[in-house]
């Protein structure tokens, strides 16, 4: 299917409950030391709302997907858009810091909702280099969550309080289920028949895949940082640097317009050269960026200046990368791309999970050298086995004649 104003209609209305599964995170993240102070536990367990959130996402991913396949895409997508809704009404009720999290990991169902079955549909909708221009275009529209959601995180916190976020969220994700139900081209329905139990066939084959496996753990190394930042940067500019709330909320701006740079350069520039190009620029992008957070630990007296320079830099280098790369991962699979992209979901969000969790651990004996030398040694890691893999998937497309 070619772009136009119609079709895009149906990832507008998949980018609003993006949008929602997104500021679901960005908008609680500041207002997560007073929700720790509420339920009288220690701000440590700030990041775990994010980490509870990312393996809810993954939790379920290695269903969704291959559930897509066989009931279509677009069942499985509204009952998940519904069950996000309902999970974000439910959270208001709940007493403890427990009960959050468990909440909060049901909420993170809609994370694979979006990557396992709504990117996939995307995918399928769309040619391959309209569809990469789709996720970019998805993806900043989306970063207005992070953009908007630390200011109104702190707004949250001083003038009325962090339940009015979640029926806001709530709200938002159910418009979406309006759109998707409309817009949503009901020819994404199920091709493959095969009994529920071959799913355990598939997953094999595509773990099994090479290339699969290397450009997959490709981008939890590429997004992690980021990751990082937004799961961690409430404790260190606003619980260790003492920075206002508004104050913390500004300083996300540059950070995440480096983000959405990154993928305005990439609509602009990809049909001037292969696919893949764009990664092999931005990756020693990200790792400059990630020498900057290492220099601000070293001079303390510049530690912001140089935080705020070496994320922008890392989230201007993943916008050029990332969805790219995403590509390249989904389809280095000839399974049904809802069992790849839930396998790729899991990859990641197991990932994000993994690393948040021990890093937040680290943080408290390490503090901010736990978070700059993470971040560096991720982008590093990506120049080993992952880039062998990307120039042998770029060699490969040139040698079938595909640029």
């Amino acid at each position: 299917m070619r772009l136009n104003r119609i079709t895009l209609m149906f990832p507008l209305a998949l980018v609003l409950f993006e949008f929602a599964v997104y500021i679901g995170n960005d908008l609680i993240q500041p207002a997560m030391l007073s929700i720790t102070q509420e339920f009288g536990v220690s701000a440590t367990w700030a990041p775990s709302s994010m980490s509870f959130y990312l393996l809810g996402g993954a939790s379920v991913a290695w269903l969704l997907g291959p559930l897509s396949d066989r009931l279509g895409r677009k069942k499985v997508l509204l009952a998940g858009v519904a069950f996000f809704t309902v999970c974000c009404l439910l959270i208001l009720l709940t007493h403890n810091i427990e009960q959050f999290l468990a909440l909060r990991f049901l909420q993170g169902i809609g994370l694979t909702v979006i990557s396992a079955v709504g990117y996939a549909a995307i995918q399928e909708t769309f040619e391959e280099r309209d569809a990469i221009k789709v996720m970019a275009l998805m993806a900043n529209i989306s970063l207005l969550a992070p953009l908007l959601g630390p200011v109104l995180g702190a707004f949250l916190i001083e003038h009325i309080s962090w339940h009015w976020g979640f029926v806001a969220i709530a709200s938002v994700s159910f418009l979406s289920w309006f759109g998707l139900k409309k817009f949503m081209p009901s020819a994404q329905e199920s091709r493959a028949k095969q009994p529920f139990i071959y799913i355990f066939d598939d997953f094999k084959k595509v773990f099994s895949n090479h290339r699969f496996l290397g450009t997959s753990l490709a981008l939890p190394l590429v997004a992690m940082p980021l990751m990082l930042w937004i799961a961690l940067s409430p404790v260190i500019l606003v619980d260790e640097l003492k920075l206002s709330s508004l104050q913390y909320g500004l300083a996300q701006f540059p950070i995440f317009f480096g983000l959405i740079a990154g993928n305005i350069v990439l609509i602009k520039v990809m049909d001037r050269f292969a696919l893949g190009k764009t990664i092999l620029v931005g990756l020693p992008i990200m790792f400059l960026g990630t020498l900057f957070l290492i220099l601000g630990v070293i001079w303390p007296l510049y530690l912001v200046p140089c935080l705020l320079i070496g994320m922008t830099l890392i989230s201007f280098g993943e916008g050029i990368s990332f969805s790219v790369m995403y590509r390249f991962a989904l389809m280095s699979s000839e399974v049904s791309k809802g069992t790849v992209a839930a396998a790729v979901s899991m990859i990641m969000m197991m990932s994000f999970f993994v690393i948040i969790e021990l890093v937040r651990v680290l943080y408290t004996h390490f503090h901010i050298w736990a978070f700059a030398l993470a971040s560096v040694t991720l982008i590093a890691v990506w120049f080993a086995q992952p880039r062998r893999v990307l120039k042998q998937v770029m060699q490969a497309r040139q040698q079938q004649g595909i640029n």
